[in-house]
């Protein structure tokens, strides 16, 4: 079973940045797609934004132009760069890994996942 640990996650005022992590285990990101997803409270789970094993990315549009998904095969890192952050970004964002380096944007196709970090945002 893959093993993922996020950080990076904290508070930030309305148009301030912060950068997530995701540390995943051996071979990882080299082999699978690995993509981020964010859950408010009451809302279903969503995709971010997403990168093959080969290093094609897709961002949801919501975030598109804001947020960069790259990651490190080296260090089995994934990241993820936000910028210009809105109160509507506040969430639980979770590293998921999925069987496989084609990516798919919906949670079920995905069976590895990190505990979570938290991102508030303040305006």
């Amino acid at each position: 079973q893959v093993q993922l640990v996020e950080s990076g996650g904290g508070s930030v005022q309305a148009g301030g940045s912060l950068r997530l992590s995701c540390v995943a285990s051996t071979y990882t990101t080299t082999s699978k797609c690995m993509g981020w997803f964010r859950q408010a409270p009451g809302e279903e789970r969503e995709g971010v934004a997403h990168i093959a094993a080969f290093g094609q990315t897709s961002y949801a549009h919501t975030v598109q132009g804001r947020f960069t998904i790259s990651k490190d095969n080296a260090k089995n890192t994934l990241y993820l760069q936000m910028n210009s952050l809105k109160p509507e970004d506040t969430a639980m964002y979770y590293c998921a890994a999925r069987a496989g380096g084609i990516c798919a944007t919906i949670t079920s196709q995905y069976n590895s996942w990190g505990q979570g970090t938290q991102v508030t945002v303040s305006s």
